[in-house]
């Protein structure tokens, strides 16, 4: 069970309480920020007593990270290519669209501006969010990876760093700034594939033909 669904003495508490408390948080969080949002205003927001908070949470500061945990969660994809097959291409084609939509999303970018925020805990944060968020995705990449270079259909002596390269083609797109003055340009489809499309070609091209022994 995570920490935020126990109480401060270690006893079970009540799951759907705590999961309404972080609900109303995030809401709140991320439209007035940090420092604005009270407990007292979660409390109302949730329409439930400061006390009941307190059963859940230690303070501001430990709902802030719940509630922010629990967003990462939501928002980042658990299987970032579930289903995906054929080739090479294909299937970094398919891990592509998948993270730049993500990335894409208003959501996701409202969470970076948290993280951004000036709190008192900004160091803590952004583990959370690296851990939630890149860590995860990168993990998922590095796997992928792994099995296209046992199959030969890519030169992949360095999973991770290569995952970790791959990400950043994605996080580095210019749609991504083009999204706070132009919405309707950065989530077109046709703009979203082309993306994709030259990055998948470029990662492809800096691994293409596995000369590697064995699988």
């Amino acid at each position: 069970m995570n920490d935020h669904a126990q109480t401060r003495r270690g006893r079970p508490a009540n799951e759907a309480l705590g999961q309404t408390i972080v609900d109303a948080a995030c809401e709140l969080f991320e439209e007035l920020g940090f420092h604005a949002t009270t407990l007292d205003k979660v409390a109302q927001h949730a329409k439930i007593s400061k006390l009941s908070i307190y059963k859940h949470f230690e303070n501001k500061e430990a709902l802030f990270g719940a509630a922010f945990a629990a967003r990462c969660q939501q928002l980042v994809p658990q299987k970032l290519f579930a289903g995906a097959n054929g080739s090479a291409e294909d299937q970094l084609m398919a891990a592509g669209s998948s993270l730049l939509r993500t990335l894409l999303r208003p959501e996701v970018r409202n969470v970076e501006a948290m993280v951004m925020a000036d709190t008192p805990n900004q160091k803590s944060l952004s583990r959370l969010h690296y851990e939630a968020g890149p860590a995860h995705i990168i993990a998922q990449i590095e796997g992928l990876l792994r099995q296209l270079h046992a199959k030969g259909a890519l030169n992949v002596p360095d999973p991770l760093g290569s995952a970790r390269l791959f990400g950043a083609l994605f996080k580095g797109s210019d749609l991504l700034i083009i999204a706070r003055f132009d919405e309707a340009k950065a989530s077109d489809d046709n703009e979203i594939e082309s993306y994709c499309r030259s990055a998948v070609a470029m990662f492809i091209a800096a691994h293409h033909g596995n000369d590697h022994a064995g699988g």
